[in-house]
């Protein structure tokens, strides 16, 4: 006879009813009506919860552990009277010099205290109540580091680049590589550099290398543990070649800056009072040097102490000290070299002071002076004051 399956049956779990057996029996015999090979049904305790394993979510999936790792899992269960658990490995029994499990009233725990890579399998949790069952399988994972690809080889050399190819390696450690690294290192410095990661390739192409230097090459492995503890390096060196470069000097046209002068700012015509410095400026161009001649009038002036004539970066100035009613007329600035000459003009207009009239603020000390000692003050003064009082003879002077 079988038993319906129970309804309350936990998803991913499986619920079993065996068939009882003459020898596990202990009620009455069979009645002499009942045929020889009939099952006879078996008396059980009444059962008052049906069997249900819990799976937490996170055992749905592959549960992954690190070599060295503890595996401890706590799968609780339903039943009652309290169920019989049990553990398989494989559809094996466990071992229990590395595997221990302590079942309780409503739980059954797994405990590995450091995990290998031989811990690695299907887990099958059976919860058993009368003739009824529950079942849950867990898949545990145990990984480490990879090994190292087992060769790397230098293949080509041309310009700033290296080609390597390498072969994958033996012991992936227990799970999918997730890519290789590709590291560089200079003779000069010996310090290594990463140049590639996560790449999957068993072959690449290193470029950017620094012409002159000479390079060795290192390709590691790695999985969700890390990279592999060791990695092979190359046996020859990549030596990054100077071309041979032969430079061509083109023919430099020398430019020629020889120009005749050209004044870029003439002078300006300019109106002074007597007695008052006055300033004449212009610019001029030119290439070799100019010479600069001052002209009044026609005249040369260069060696005459009252003008004042400075050059300086192209700008030509010409100070005319204390002007008086003669120093007015046509200036001329003239630049002369080999290539030719210019020349600018410009009038200058010397204006005396007006003896009469109310004073002002504006009225100059020349003016006041004049207006109270007169011309004959003046030219008395000339003889008796001339070199002793500077200001006061330049006065007098202007008087007379």
């Amino acid at each position: 006879m079988e038993a319906a399956t129970a309804p309350e049956v936990a998803a991913g779990s499986k619920l079993k009813v065996k068939e009882a057996s003459p020898e596990d029996t202990e009620g009455p015999q069979a009645s002499p009506g009942q045929g020889a090979g009939s099952p006879t049904p078996q008396l059980l305790p009444p059962i008052e919860e049906h069997p249900k394993i819990w799976l937490p979510r996170a055992l749905r999936q592959t549960y992954i552990r690190k070599v060295g790792d503890t595996v401890n899992l706590l799968i609780p269960f339903q039943g009652k009277p309290k169920p019989q658990a049990t553990w398989t490995h494989d559809g094996c029994a466990l071992d229990t010099s590395r595997v221990s499990v302590r079942n309780g009233e409503r739980d059954s725990i797994l405990f590995i205290r450091e995990a290998q890579r031989a811990d690695s399998g299907r887990y099958q949790l059976r919860v058993q109540l009368g003739g009824l069952e529950a079942t849950a399988t867990i898949d545990i994972l145990v990984i480490e580091r990879p090994g190292p690809p087992q060769s790397i080889k230098l293949v080509d050399v041309w310009g700033f680049n290296a080609t390597l190819e390498w072969t994958p390696p033996q012991d992936t450690g227990n799970t999918a590589l997730l890519g290789y690294t590709v590291q560089k290192a200079d003779t000069k410095s010996g310090l290594w550099f990463t140049v590639l990661e996560h790449y999957h390739r068993t072959s690449c192409i290193v470029s950017d290398l620094i012409v002159g230097n000479s390079y060795a090459f290192r390709v590691f492995a790695e999985n969700q543990c890390g990279l592999s503890e060791t990695a092979p390096i190359t046996t020859d060196l990549a030596h990054i070649q100077k071309a041979a470069t032969v430079y061509k000097t083109k023919g430099f046209a020398q430019r020629d800056f020889s120009e005749a002068p050209k004044f870029t700012q003439p002078l300006a015509d300019c109106t002074t009072v007597t007695g008052y410095n006055t300033h004449l400026f212009c610019c001029v161009r030119a290439s070799p040097r100019p010479k600069i001649i001052w002209l009044k009038n026609k005249m040369d002036i260069q060696g005459n102490p009252k003008y004042r004539a400075l050059t300086h970066l192209g700008i030509c100035s010409l100070e005319i000290r204390k002007p008086g009613p003669f120093d007015g007329g046509i200036y001329t600035c003239k630049a002369v070299n080999p290539l030719g000459e210019a020349s600018v003009d410009c009038r200058v207009d010397v204006k005396g002071i007006k003896p009469n009239g109310p004073l002002k603020k504006s009225d100059s000390i020349h003016l006041v002076i004049r207006r109270f000692c007169g011309r004959e003050l003046g030219r008395c003064c000339r003889k008796r004051c001339q070199g002793t009082h500077r200001s006061h003879s330049a006065i007098c002077l202007w008087g007379g």
